[in-house]
């Protein structure tokens, strides 16, 4: 199987964290229109604030969840961990302006602003599973009541 990477330091403006649900940082689905649609495992990300952290300390949530549309983002061309691997089936989306369509949620983890985590899945059954439908996918959202920056979320994934 083929590794790749992807983050929303690829493309396009960082968004500024909310109060309320819904800021889309990266968003990973099958794509549109090809002629055999992928499924993909992640099985690692790494997130946390990279803005200035707020003077009073404060909790971000990040979720996974899943989705059955897009959005509106920057489109990332995830990266392949070895060179030689063709390109990624799943389509990245970062930095989204309008929120894809979430559905239940997957995974949250509450961090505070000044700390950053590490997920890996124990093995493939603890994956966080991308279907092979058409604009299906898995999104990584970040809000907070208190931190008004941006975040940095990095997947990785393996198809």
């Amino acid at each position: 199987m083929a590794i790749f990477s992807t983050s929303n330091k690829q493309g396009g403006t960082q968004q500024n964290l909310a109060a309320t649900p819904g800021k889309t940082l990266i968003n990973l689905t099958a794509l549109t229109g090809a002629a055999t649609l992928k499924r993909g495992w992640i099985y690692e990300c790494e997130i946390g604030a990279d803005g200035a952290p707020n003077a009073t300390d404060c909790a971000i949530v990040w979720e996974f969840m899943r989705n059955s549309t897009v959005g509106t983002g920057t489109a990332v061309t995830p990266s392949p961990t070895d060179p030689a691997d063709t390109a990624a089936g799943l389509v990245a989306t970062a930095n989204h302006t309008v929120e894809p369509t979430l559905g239940v949620s997957l995974m949250a983890i509450a961090l505070n602003q000044r700390n950053s985590q590490r997920w890996i899945a124990r093995d493939e059954k603890s994956s966080l599973i991308v279907p092979a439908v058409t604009v299906t996918g898995i999104g990584l959202r970040a809000y907070s009541p208190t931190y008004a920056s941006t975040g940095v979320a990095s997947l990785f994934f393996t198809e």
